[in-house]
């Protein structure tokens, strides 16, 4: 029988293949759990909130497991990526570039409501990293315009994990093309060092990493599209490509610089959680460090420590602490520093307090070279 959401999802795969040649893939079949049933337990909604921030959540909790109740709704959309006025179509959960991060306790259940109005264009799902089970939930999940669907998890295991949008033939494409964002499921009773020592953080914040693909015309200027769809052949092309026109930090070069800087005062603990769904990356902070470092995200393995730069498997988030212990302007990059200088991977962190003479100082501000190391130098000396 043909329903009209088979229709749908048939017309939006044709659309989008008359670029590539046809590929012939299996239908994934999914066992869908018995209805009824419902848990126990209380439920909590949770309000989630544009990154770098991080809705409010306990870092440790002495109450038993919950429903938490989560809402996307998924926008397709043109935003500007760089001062060029470069566009992209975006696609985007919640509007935003990454997706919010959702932050559970382990032994929680995340109700997810995912809305795709009718306004956009094309089919969507998602993919849960952390869950198990039926593609992540990708299987479950997928709504064509006009459409919602809500799925439950359980949060088993503790770590960020990112999740993404995940449509059958589709997947890359609207990975990279903003479709992807991370859960922190925290250990009941907190975060911790090796030896057991609890740790916190006074705040935290969320970068999302991604790697853009934007199609040039025949002068090399970047092309413009009105729809998703418009843009996918050409987008297409550029992404087997490998070679990304744009590297940034939340969704657009400078999103996180100048007057969007982050900001931490002297003595504060900030957490870094650092994604990207589709290429490895390695995150350094000039002139800090990474104090206590979860690379892989994951809190059941004890975390690394004092490392200079962390390296980001693509498909993964990572967590890293850190105490700022002077004030300044941080430089928080990809260091990759092509992709950090010249495609945007760049952020800056706006740090207040009293500088530390014992920790770095001038010595002696710059000044003409004195003649007598002029003279060595011309002999080919080097002065001490």
């Amino acid at each position: 029988m043909i329903t009209r959401r088979n229709a749908l999802m048939g017309a939006a795969m044709t659309a989008l293949t008359f670029a590539t040649a046809a590929r012939a893939e299996a239908p994934t079949k999914v066992m869908t759990p018995a209805a009824g049933g419902d848990l126990n337990l209380p439920r909590e909604k949770v309000k989630l909130v544009t990154p770098p921030f991080v809705h409010p959540h306990e870092q440790a909790t002495t109450k038993g497991p919950m429903i938490k109740e989560f809402t996307l709704v998924i926008e397709e959309k043109k935003v500007v990526i760089d001062e060029q006025g470069t566009t992209f179509q975006a696609m985007t959960f919640n509007g935003s570039m990454p997706a919010p991060m959702m932050v559970v306790h382990q032994g929680d259940y995340v109700e997810l409501t995912l809305i795709n109005p009718e306004t956009n264009t094309m089919p969507h799902n998602i993919d849960f990293h952390a869950a198990t089970g039926a593609l992540g939930g990708g299987a479950l999940t997928h709504v064509n315009p006009g459409e919602q669907v809500v799925l439950r998890f359980k949060a088993d295991r503790t770590g960020t994990f990112v999740y993404h949008c995940a449509p059958e033939g589709m997947i890359p494409w609207h990975v990279v093309s903003g479709m992807s964002g991370t859960i922190m499921v925290l250990p009941r009773e907190g975060l911790k060092t090796a030896d057991g020592k609890a740790l916190k953080y006074d705040k935290i914040y969320y970068v999302g990493e991604y790697d853009l693909y934007v199609p040039r015309d025949e002068n090399g200027k970047y092309k413009d599209y009105d729809t998703p769809g418009e843009a996918y052949a050409d987008t297409l092309e550029v992404m087997r490509g490998l070679i990304p026109t744009h590297v940034v930090f939340n969704g657009k070069v400078g999103a996180l610089t100048g007057k969007n800087a982050m900001t931490a005062k002297v003595g504060e603990t900030v957490m870094l959680v650092h994604s990207q769904a589709n290429r490895d990356t390695r995150p350094h902070l000039i002139g800090g460090h990474g104090d206590y470092v979860w690379e892989t995200g994951k809190f059941d393995n004890p975390p690394e420590k004092n490392l200079e730069t962390w390296f980001i498997r693509g498909g993964s988030a990572g967590a890293a602490l850190y105490t700022f212990k002077q004030p300044g302007i941080y430089a928080y990059v990809n260091h990759n520093l092509i992709e950090a200088v010249e495609l945007g991977a760049t952020a800056h962190f706006k740090v207040e307090g009293k500088w530390n003479d014992d920790l770095m100082k001038q010595v002696k501000p710059p000044q003409p070279i004195p003649p007598q190391v002029q003279g060595a130098l011309r002999k080919g000396m080097i002065p001490g």
